[in-house]
């Protein structure tokens, strides 16, 4: 996510800074995490569930609540306005795709469970 200052913009609402993301929707308790208002992921979905955070102006207590450009999240004294971040030439901004999913491997096969060898002349090996 890239943090602006409140911008020119005549859709910015007054009061609000605007946070660029680069893909959406993104749940609501990420913005809230990655912003730096909380401390971690689960206290950020402690405040959500706890009703002590706007979106659009009504308090939100679904944790996922998908958030797209164009919403408004209000906690406490912190003022958020969603955009979507563009390119220069204008287009979406491409995610970033995570290094691991680069590299993933197949599956591994299971192997065959090992079967115990049995001595010969042992007192299982008789016949009677």
């Amino acid at each position: 996510m890239i943090t602006q200052e409140n911008s020119s913009d005549t859709e910015t609402p007054d009061g609000f800074r605007v946070v660029e993301v680069t893909r959406e929707p993104i749940e609501l308790y990420k913005i809230l995490k990655f912003e730096g208002l909380v401390g971690s992921g689960g206290g950020a979905k402690g405040v959500v569930a706890s009703g002590q955070v706007l979106v659009n102006g009504i308090i939100e207590t679904q944790k996922r609540e998908k958030i797209v450009s164009g919403d408004t999240i209000e906690f406490g004294e912190d003022k958020i306005f969603i955009k979507l971040a563009l390119s220069e030439s204008g287009g979406v901004v491409p995610a970033l795709i995570a290094p691991a999913l680069l590299k993933a491997k197949p599956a591994a096969k299971k192997k065959p469970a090992a079967r115990k060898a049995i001595p010969i002349g042992s007192k299982k090996n008789v016949r009677k």
